[in-house]
């Protein structure tokens, strides 16, 4: 029976990206069928997910997904020995106002499908607090259960010592002690770590992580520790409109955050997905009916793109008579002009007014549930949909038609509106689910 396990920390950067890789890799290794999962939104850690253990890692969000929805999508672990759910940032961090099922925090995910929860613990700077903390931790909330901790970052076999008996004390197991190791740190970028596939390197870093969890982590205890699980009957699916019967979707290293569970549900629907390469110069597919410009880093490719006639021309001449929608940076692209963070003006598709610049970096970060106030391809208006934002561009202009109301987590209204033009719709936020 598949057995799940859940790998939070009190906090962001303490390493449970790189525990959850070494783990998944050595059970892989060891000949575990592993599934991951990541809590809330995010692109990067389920690609890197994907390269530990060979099959697709999906998100699960509280805030944006009703739990039969996150049970549903858990359940593409029901064919795996071990299910591991990567958090994020601190167990218990979520936002103020509960969503569809919860507020985004990892404990809801640990809470939702029972699954007990890893603890990473980074002792730097203390040594028996670090037992406190995680008795905290354990004691905050009923209905999450703490398995154990593994200590990362630990400075000497003494200061190892003095936190391990402080944790037995407090009557929490300590799996594993993990000494300070720069050689598997993972590369970063603004957005959080740097793609998967733009990681030559990725799979030997992984394989280093697993070799040095190997060495200083009781992989038995670990394993031990997870509680058996199975989905329960009857597991509803997502119910998301595809935006058209044929969907011709932007793929590169400039467009490549759309989530999986999203291509999979538009699948299911009976839609029919053709990629395409804008960064080759590549336009959509003229037999779609519609085209999908996903978020990405086209600030870091803007000169390519502004150079790349004939993706800009086939995708003008889409826009003619059919639907075009783009998710952020695909939102972008979309518009008249994006500055880069050198400060060069490149102008882009011009199907919608809207201009960014990165010039002036400023963080946009947040949950939104936006109510539709003009169609947008699959949707009516007045369709309420659930997503999040998270970028460093700031809006010069916007001057076209609002697409929606767009809310934060508490309800407070935001500027970034989306656009509408035409055939053509752009949001800054990345759809997750309808609000149903």
């Amino acid at each position: 029976m598949t057995a799940g396990l859940v790998i939070s920390a009190p906090a962001s950067s303490v390493g449970k990206t790189t525990l959850t890789l070494a783990l998944a890799r050595t059970y892989r290794t060891r000949g575990l069928k592993v599934q991951c999962l990541k809590s809330g939104p995010d692109y990067i850690d389920p690609a890197f997910h994907a390269v530990a253990t060979g099959r697709v890692s999906v998100n699960v969000d509280s805030w944006a997904m009703p739990s039969a929805a996150i049970r549903h999508l858990a359940s593409r672990g029901a064919d795996a020995d071990l299910v591991l759910t990567e958090g994020s940032m601190g167990l218990f961090d979520g936002v103020a106002v509960r969503g569809a099922s919860g507020t985004g925090a990892t404990a809801d995910i640990a809470e939702l499908t029972g699954w007990p929860v890893l603890l990473v613990i980074d002792p730097s700077g203390q040594a028996q607090t670090a037992a406190a903390v995680a008795a905290g931790l354990r004691d905050f909330r009923a209905g999450v259960t703490l398995a154990g901790v593994v200590l990362n970052r630990v400075a000497s076999p003494r200061h190892e010592d003095l936190v391990r008996h402080a944790m037995a004390n407090a009557g929490i197991p300590v799996f594993g002690a993990l000494p300070r190791h720069a050689e598997i740190t993972l590369p970063k970028r603004h957005l959080g770590l740097v793609q998967a596939e733009e990681q030559t390197q990725v799979d030997g870093l992984i394989e280093e992580a697993a070799r040095f969890v190997t060495e200083h982590v009781d992989l038995d205890a670990v394993l031990q520790s997870a509680r058996a699980w199975s989905p329960p009957p009857g597991t509803e699916g997502f119910k998301i409109n595809p935006p058209g019967q044929r969907i011709a979707l932007a793929r590169d290293a400039a467009f490549s955050f759309i989530y999986p569970h999203m291509l999979e549900v538009w699948r299911n629907a009976g839609a029919e997905i053709t990629m395409f390469s804008p960064l080759a110069d590549e336009g959509p597919d003229a037999s779609a009916d519609v085209c999908w410009l996903p978020g990405g880093y086209p600030e870091l490719h803007a000169g390519k793109i502004a150079a790349n006639t004939q993706f800009l021309g086939s995708l003008r001449a889409f826009a003619e008579t059919r639907a075009v929608h783009g998710e952020c940076g695909g939102y972008m692209v979309l518009g008249s002009a994006l500055t880069d963070a050198g400060g060069v003006r490149h102008a882009m598709a011009g199907l919608l007014g809207l201009e960014t610049s990165y010039a002036k970096r400023r963080m946009h970060l947040g949950y939104r549930l936006a109510e539709l106030a003009a169609p947008m391809p699959g949707q009516r208006p007045g369709t309420r949909l659930r997503g999040h934002e998270f970028h460093y561009s700031t809006i010069i202009s916007q001057p076209d038609t609002p697409l929606a109301v767009v809310r934060d987590a508490t309800g407070v209204t935001v500027a970034e509106t989306g656009s509408r033009r035409g055939h053509a719709t752009g949001t800054f936020f990345h759809l997750i689910a309808e609000d149903r």
